[in-house]
């Protein structure tokens, strides 16, 4: 049995084409957990097998619905995100110094989660929400989030695309790669910031001194 006949995503796609792919990506964006990422190299690929789909507009809609989902996440975010985590935010264990060093991190580094994170399996659904959350500035967030999306899609859908069939003999080690890479980044993280936890919730108090606000 072939790659594309495994998924069931192929299904969805040969039914819906375009529009299963702009609302799966857009959804995935905004925070649903749905396979935004498989549905597009999926589609790329059923497109170089059968002519049934243009990539130019595959791209176009993934580029499109990830840019369009991660602005709903983000403005969702900005609105409800951080009232609920100041008011219940203690039962996860994040209490205001915590808070604070969030939006500390995203003010120093935002762009750069917000764009790395599209790739990025554990951050592509919510990267956007924890940018709002966080108050990243809105325009810094559209510029990134506009290069991230439009990356995304181009190098995603145009190298499934020219893979066509054989990316079936790479996806699978170059997920769990992927996966590896996000894992053992997520724990050297975590180690960091226990290590450094103080010294960084010092320099957050300088650079956002007084209470956080909604």
């Amino acid at each position: 049995m072939s790659f594309l006949n495994e998924l069931p995503v192929t299904e969805l796609i040969a039914s819906y084409g375009y529009l299963a792919i702009f609302v799966v990506i857009m959804l995935e964006s905004a925070g649903v957990p749905l396979p935004g990422e498989t549905i597009l190299i999926t589609s790329a690929v059923y497109a170089g097998s059968t002519g049934n789909l243009s990539i130019f507009v595959i791209v176009a809609a993934a580029a499109a619905a990830a840019i369009l989902g991660d602005n709903l996440g983000y403005w969702v975010g900005r609105r409800w995100g951080m009232p609920l985590l100041l008011k219940h935010g203690h039962l996860i264990a994040l209490d205001h110094g915590r808070l604070k060093l969030g939006q500390y991190l995203f003010r120093e580094h935002g762009g750069k989660i917000v764009f790395f994170g599209r790739f990025t399996a554990m951050l592509r659904a919510y990267a956007a929400v924890l940018a709002g959350v966080n108050k990243l500035d809105a325009r810094r967030f559209m510029i990134f989030n506009g290069l991230g999306g439009v990356a995304w899609a181009a190098i995603m859908g145009f190298g499934a695309f020219t893979c066509g069939r054989s990316i079936e003999h790479i996806v699978g080690p170059v997920g769990l790669a992927l996966l590896a890479f996000v894992i053992f980044g997520g724990l050297a993280l975590w180690l960091f910031m226990k290590r450094h936890e103080q010294r960084l919730l010092i320099k957050a108090e300088e650079a956002i001194p007084g209470p956080l606000t909604v």
